[in-house]
């Protein structure tokens, strides 16, 4: 039983001992303080050499270029250029859709779905005239991608079931 009182008296009021002492100011501890260099130390003799001219070092910093350009101006420059990659639409599509409205040009080397529908329709109905070579050369193209576009690109195909007649044979439930 006396354990168990002295355990009670010991850990009485703990977490306000413990905050007690984790904020109380210590001071910092002392670190050894290290004395000025000798004099003779040799300290003339290196400062001779930093001042010295070094002509090999000085011949390859005269060959250094630097080309130094302003931001803003390649800034404008990347602008135009960007300008240059895009180019108007060949096709709309008839009618208000929202989302085909806003399209007024596209990059070159892409197309827009209204295009791709038509140059498919144009190569499928007249392949000898609408040929690869012709629409990548209209639409700034790759021939590579022209090519895979025409083989692989298939729309889709509307399906519109017949109505039901009256002569129709129906099968009965038995």
């Amino acid at each position: 039983m006396g354990a168990r009182v002295t355990r009670m008296f010991r850990n009485f009021n703990l977490e306000n001992r413990a905050h007690q002492e984790i904020t109380r100011q210590k001071p910092a501890p002392r670190h050894p303080v290290r004395g000025p260099p000798p004099a003779g130390a040799g300290s003339s003799g290196d400062a001779d050499a930093l001042n010295q001219r070094n002509d090999s070092l000085l011949g390859l910093l005269r060959s250094v270029y630097v080309d130094s350009t302003d931001p803003a101006a390649a800034e404008m420059s990347k602008k135009v250029m960007e300008d240059e990659k895009r180019r108007p639409l060949k096709f709309h599509v008839p009618g208000n859709i929202p989302s085909l409205a806003e399209v007024t040009d596209v990059p070159k080397g892409k197309l827009s779905i209204a295009e791709a529908l038509k140059a498919l329709s144009a190569h499928q109905h007249e392949p000898l005239t609408w040929t690869p070579e012709k629409i990548a050369q209209d639409y700034f193209l790759d021939l590579k991608d022209t090519k895979a576009f025409l083989e692989f690109f298939i729309p889709f195909h509307v399906y519109v079931q017949p109505t039901k007649t009256e002569n129709a044979k129906q099968i009965k439930a038995s």
